[in-house]
């Protein structure tokens, strides 16, 4: 039964990383390719503003349907939109690959809250939360690596439409398994009863807002999720375009920063999961975030060689591949971090805070991703990651102050259990 859950929610959030994947390394390859300017690519990361807004929708699809319905529905429509897509020449209608990519997120955005509805009432106890975690994190970076890293590496041979019509047919697949998954039976009395509990909340918004700024540490844990990602994710966006305009293809980009990197990625979350058994968590991110600054200190100073060699390409792939293991460790650990912040919260509003926290995650690399690009238009890759190393130093400043004095003073004492 166990390993029927884990298959089940590993499919769901597989399918739920390809949007990213397409959206953040294939897209912003393929359009540079085509000749479009870095402000143009960039702002393409407003498409994923339903990620930002899904916590206005949440309660829609936790207290009405069942989540077989809601996850049929949305991954059906994924389907649907694929199929559109592959009719598009990328080249020449910029905005209804935009149009595509918006309906991708938001289909996606609503099946994410259904997925995660469905692995709370799924998983019991300790270790079956531990890998169900460990399944949803790797799963959906598994979904980019496909999307992002595999298609963008035959895109060229296969072509734009049949790449969309090989989507469209596993997301298909993916709504027939999900139509007829038993681990989803009998969850339809539940989620009537939990329905007519909730309903007076609804009715009182005000008063969950209130409940959900006065958990304790809460405000520490907002600050931290929309800031701790902002250099990184400009650096992450951007420095793959720099090695595409000087140092790389397309399809070795496609290899290095789109499987590579992302399998690097990966090897940090798990790992991550590892060492919180070791350590505490306050311990691991000082150490984590001191990397991190020392790895983009490393990456920027590769922006002073122009001439290609293959000195600097091994560089870049080194960078390359250090930054996302360390990536993949720190989203491990705030994650972490935003659970157990909201563990602190009633039960009641535990669901809602969770959620809450996670969109201003979404929201704050989403917005600093949005203007990387045109800040390199303006003052050119240096000075720009020169602000990227600012903003990486400064996010490891308030993670080291707040094990002295804050938030995670107490977590640098506490040992796992």
């Amino acid at each position: 039964m166990m390993n029927d859950k884990l298959v089940f929610l590993g499919l769901l959030y597989f399918i739920q990383g390809i949007p990213y994947g397409l959206q953040s390394s294939l897209l912003p390859v393929y359009l540079r390719g085509a000749g479009h300017s870095l402000t143009r690519i960039s702002l393409t990361k407003i498409l994923y503003f339903p990620w930002v807004l899904k916590v206005l929708w949440a309660p829609l699809v936790d207290r009405t349907g069942t989540k077989r319905c809601w996850l049929v529905g949305t991954v059906a429509g994924l389907a649907l939109t694929c199929l559109v897509s592959a009719t598009i020449s990328p080249d020449v209608q910029y905005m209804g690959v935009a149009g595509s990519l918006l309906a991708m997120n938001m289909l996606a955005s609503v099946q994410d809250i259904a997925a995660d509805g469905a692995a709370v009432r799924l998983l019991r106890g300790q270790g079956e939360l531990g890998l169900g975690n460990t399944v949803q994190v790797v799963g959906y970076k598994a979904g980019s690596v496909f999307a992002g890293g595999g298609l963008l590496a035959v895109i060229d041979v296969a072509g734009w439409g049949w790449m969309f019509a090989l989507l469209a047919c596993v997301y298909g697949g993916v709504a027939l398994f999900v139509w007829g998954a038993p681990v989803l039976d009998g969850e339809s009395a539940r989620g009537q009863g939990e329905g007519r509990r909730g309903s007076k909340d609804m009715m009182q918004p005000w008063k969950v807002w209130r409940k959900l700024l006065s958990v304790p540490g809460t405000p520490w844990t907002m600050f931290y999720v929309l800031t701790y990602k902002l250099g990184e994710q400009g650096a992450i966006t951007m420095f793959p375009l720099f090695l595409l305009d000087h140092h790389m293809t397309a399809r070795e980009l496609g290899v290095w920063n789109g499987v590579v990197a992302m399998a690097f990625s990966i090897c940090g979350s798990s790992i991550g999961g590892f060492l919180l058994s070791q350590y505490s968590i306050g311990l691991l991110m000082r150490r984590v975030f001191m990397m991190r600054t020392v790895s983009m200190v490393f990456q920027s100073s590769l922006l002073v060689v122009l001439e290609p060699s293959p000195l600097m390409k091994g560089m870049a792939v080194l960078s390359l591949s250090l930054q996302h293991f360390i990536a993949g460790l720190i989203t491990t650990l705030t994650f972490t971090t935003m659970m157990n912040c909201t563990q602190r919260a009633e039960e009641s509003i535990q669901a809602t805070h969770y959620s809450f926290l996670a969109t201003l995650e979404v929201l704050g690399k989403l917005s600093f991703s949005a203007l990387a690009g045109g800040m390199v238009d303006t003052v050119g890759f240096p000075i720009a990651f020169i602000l990227f190393l600012f903003l990486t130093s400064s996010s490891a400043l308030h993670v080291w102050r707040a094990t002295e004095t804050g938030v995670l003073k107490e977590q640098l004492k506490e040992q796992p259990q």
